[in-house]
């Protein structure tokens, strides 16, 4: 396929609404991205991170020396978790406003970005606080600038007007989307992703694929949101066990990388629904449940429910994985199945039980979903009517295999 005869070494620009600097090396373009910020005026920046990873990918060997070297003065707040908090956010954004920050460089995976797009909101609105932002007490239009340094290939922030926090006392994962977001410039390299431990790998991967799954088929789904997914879902297919069985091939974190940047464009363009709608939830109240693994265990159970209404969409997007699917609603239980056995075939085999949610805990999800800030409007999305029974029917579908049922 095309891939195999593209250079990884050359570095091109992925435009979207974010120029994306995509390629091996691409971290190296930072240097040109921080004298442009100096010549703007920006001498002052704040790093958000989680507490290692900048480091353990490489990128740190780079951003740091090109700030020193360019002049501009850095704080750097290290504390970001998986599931970030509205406190994490304003912890970040008053170190930010305390130095002054100009703009706002987020280096990690979606939790340390989506966190730096928060604080690049909230800098601009030094009398709000992240729980005003995330229940949407007022509606930010600006926010100081952003570089999203990305670090894995799943959740496509780098290149979206998407971000996400937990507001623990409420259990409530709320998502935000504002034009003012977007990143100014984001860098993927794919040499920044071959340390993600076989786990990180798995998870990143799965959500970039129901990111496309749902962006193909919402209420809001285009011919560009399908295209785009059509050519993720491949690439994630071919490439993820080339991945899970040798981390440092290049070639295959490169696709996978490719996959999730256009998988965010997709879903950017034509929203999400049900599985991101029900997994928030999920890791609202269980936030050392990797977000990944959530939307895996929800997957196949919502395919079951979305199927009969997008046979045709859903058949050619998932053609690699059930080449003989011909898009009727009669074979939604293969395709169904088929997807879980392929999330069994390369370790992903909880379900909901396993990680302890029971049949008790259905209500409570399905409240949290229906009543989450934000997640009304995905929910709207699908293309099957999002009502109290199907979404606790989905749930309580995920709480054991397919085979079991």
């Amino acid at each position: 396929m095309w891939e195999s005869h593209v250079s990884i070494n050359r570095v091109f620009e992925l435009r979207c609404r974010t120029t994306d600097y995509f390629g091996l090396c691409a971290i190296h373009k930072f240097n040109d991205i921080v004298r442009e910020l100096k010549e703007k005026g920006v001498d002052k920046v704040i790093l958000v991170t989680g507490r290692s990873s900048y480091k353990k990918c490489g990128a740190w060997d780079v951003v740091r020396p090109a700030l020193e070297e360019n002049g501009v003065e850095y704080v750097h707040y290290d504390k970001v978790g998986a599931n970030p908090t509205v406190d994490m956010i304003d912890e970040a954004a008053e170190m930010g406003r305390e130095f002054g920050a100009q703009a706002v460089v987020g280096i990690g995976g979606g939790s340390p970005i989506d966190s730096a797009k928060s604080v690049a909101i909230l800098l601009e609105y030094p009398d709000k606080t992240a729980r005003d932002l995330y229940e949407f007490r007022f509606t930010p239009t600006k926010a100081k600038p952003i570089i999203a340094i990305n670090t894995t290939h799943g959740t496509g922030t780098e290149v979206d007007r998407f971000a996400v926090a937990t507001i623990p006392e409420k259990e409530y994962k709320p998502a935000i989307a504002y034009d003012c977001i977007y990143p100014l410039y984001a860098i993927d390299d794919p040499a920044l992703t071959v340390k993600l431990s076989r786990e990180q790998t798995l998870y990143v991967t799965i959500d970039a694929l129901n990111h496309i799954t749902e962006a193909a088929t919402t209420r809001l789904a285009n011919p560009y949101s399908i295209l785009l997914a059509k050519e993720a879902a491949r690439l994630i297919f071919d490439y993820l066990p080339e991945a899970l069985k040798h981390p440092d091939n290049l070639q295959a974190r490169y696709a996978l990388l490719y996959a999730s940047a256009i998988a965010g464009i997709s879903f950017d363009n034509g929203l999400l629904h049900f599985t991101h709608a029900l997994e928030h939830p999920l890791s609202a109240v269980k936030p050392d449940l990797p977000h990944g693994l959530g939307l895996a265990m929800l997957l196949p159970a919502v395919i079951r429910h979305i199927y009969p209404a997008t046979a045709k969409i859903l058949a050619e997007v998932y053609r690699p994985l059930v080449p003989e699917a011909k898009g009727v609603p009669g074979e939604v239980e293969l395709v169904a199945r088929r997807v879980e056995e392929w999330l069994f075939s390369i370790g992903i085999t909880e379900k909901l039980a396993d990680v302890g949610f029971t049949e008790t805990d259905v209500d409570r999800l399905t409240e949290l979903a229906m009543k989450t800030p934000s997640l009304d409007l995905l929910l709207s999305m699908a293309p099957v009517e999002a009502t109290r029974e199907r979404i606790a029917a989905i749930y309580r579908d995920s709480l054991y295999p397919i085979s079991r049922k």
